[in-house]
């Protein structure tokens, strides 16, 4: 059977530099490429421990009609999109330093019925970010 694996996931910001601040020095992603092209940028952010995925940062113009990159703007203002969920292997240190940075808290870390120790943020989008931690034993 073929292997296939996710190679970059698109974010949609509203501003791709003040998104950097959420993402790069918040999260601790490392940018890969800033390209800009016919008018429009894209950031693609390295994952720690995922070689080969990308978070990539774009507005909501880079190659849509107007129409569409609004549409797309106010659903991303709105946090209406699917959003991310990343996992860390310390979550309550890095809660306590990217709430401490000004980033829109969601929901404080807590312990889910389902298993994952988790928190939330918005990022200065609106894009929704939960991140979570495996609950010792759990996937051992």
């Amino acid at each position: 059977m073929t292997q296939i694996s996710v190679q970059y996931i698109p974010v949609t910001v509203l501003d791709v530099d003040e998104a950097l601040g959420f993402y790069r020095d918040g999260l601790g992603l490392e940018v890969v490429s800033d390209v800009a092209n016919a008018g429009f940028r894209w950031v693609s952010l390295a994952v720690p421990g995922q070689p080969g995925l990308n978070l990539v940062l774009s507005a909501p113009g880079a190659g849509r009609s107007d129409a569409d990159a609004q549409s797309l703007a106010e659903l991303v203002a709105k946090g209406a999109l699917g959003g991310l969920v990343l996992s860390v292997d310390a979550l309550d240190p890095l809660f306590e330093s990217l709430s401490a940075s000004g980033a829109e808290v969601l929901q404080e870390p807590m312990d889910q019925p389902w298993g994952p120790r988790d928190c939330a943020f918005r990022d200065p989008s609106g894009n929704m970010v939960r991140i979570n931690q495996a609950m010792k034993g759990q996937g051992e």
